[in-house]
């Protein structure tokens, strides 16, 4: 177990497993903060660990205005998914949009189910290595990498020493936006691993959730792998990755923002671009998503799930957020969550 800060907060990381169980509470449904608010039932999510830090800062905050609870388990999105479409959650979180399919199965297609972006986040290359303090990666080197055919920091033009690639264990929407992204990047790496939530890895170790991913990475030197960029800290450093224009960027909410500006989003608000064009784009980027029944809750609950997903969308929510290194839902983006939340009903 070790401990890292994000920021004003710190977070526990195991390389097994963590669950966050999240303390939040909901105001009555103008989703604002201070008088006016109602006492109203616990709501229970699970899902993503990728948003699981601000989830988690949200938490604190929104718990100073009522005593309104809710639960947040950080299982990764594939279980998140899986709870929501069995009906055993009042929410579900996921990094991976939902398929039409997937719309159609379960309690999302007996209650219908709403996909509502929370926030935008950078998967980036993290790594472990102080005689590497300024790794510049190619798109292919970064996909030959986690194919194996890398396997020493000297080939990277780095001292010469063993290179130990980290993934994740378990089924998650991060590890989605990264094969995508790979997939993108590496003709090879599409035809013999391709993308998904869970894939068959060529080569490495493997950690369950962010958390887990970020243990194995502070904990063996030498190492590399991929994480939500709200994980990057201590030890673990992030490596500048070139983009389309071939400009080599730090994953940052600058570079964030430029990329999630260039994802079209459909009618049910799902969108993903694996390798987002712009001078400034990091070129692993996407949206995270809560996951929200339209009915069969019963009218309380259906108001705690609004009221607490309406206030984590205002601006002072969304920039504590940024400080923890998410990039905030905006303008157009911002309207259309705020539309469908409100199709939330009893």
């Amino acid at each position: 177990m070790v401990s890292i800060s994000l920021r004003s907060r710190s977070v526990r990381l195991a390389a097994p497993a963590s669950i966050a169980l999240i303390g939040l509470v909901a105001t009555s449904c103008g989703g604002g903060g201070g008088g006016g608010s109602k006492s109203l039932p616990s709501i229970s999510g699970a899902g993503a660990t990728f948003p699981a830090a601000a989830y988690q800062r949200w938490g604190g905050d929104f718990a100073s205005e009522t005593g309104n609870k809710m639960n947040y388990q950080s299982v990764g999105s594939g279980a998140g998914v899986r709870q929501f479409l069995a009906g055993s959650v009042d929410f579900g979180a996921t990094d991976e949009q939902l398929s039409e399919e997937d719309f159609k199965k379960g309690a999302a297609g007996e209650r219908g189910a709403v996909q509502i972006p929370m926030l935008g986040g950078t998967v980036t290359p993290a790594y472990n290595n102080p005689d590497c303090p300024d790794l510049k990666l190619t798109q292919a080197q970064l996909a030959d990498i986690f194919l194996g055919k890398i396997t020493n920091w000297k080939q990277l033009g780095c001292p010469d020493r063993p290179l130990t690639v980290a993934h994740r264990s378990d089924g998650s929407g991060t590890t989605y936006v990264f094969t995508n992204s790979l997939s993108c990047f590496s003709k090879e790496w599409e035809e013999k691993v391709g993308k998904g939530k869970a894939v068959q890895w060529p080569v490495g170790v493997g950690g369950k959730g962010n958390e887990g991913v970020a243990g194995l990475i502070s904990n063996t030197p030498g190492s590399l792998g991929y994480l939500n960029q709200a994980y990057v800290q201590g030890l673990i450093k992030p490596a500048k990755l070139q983009n389309k224009a071939g400009n080599f960027v730090l994953a940052t909410g600058e570079s964030g923002a430029a990329a999630l500006n260039g994802i079209k989003l459909d009618e049910r608000l799902g969108g993903e671009e694996c390798n987002p064009a712009g001078a400034d784009s990091f070129p692993i980027a996407a949206f995270t998503w809560i996951l929200a029944y339209q009915s069969g809750q019963g009218k309380e609950k259906a108001e705690a799930v609004r009221t607490f997903l309406t206030w984590a969308l205002q601006e002072g929510p969304q920039a504590t957020a940024a400080e923890l290194g998410y990039v905030p839902i905006k303008g157009e983006v911002l309207e259309r969550a705020k539309a469908e939340i409100a199709k939330i009903k009893e």
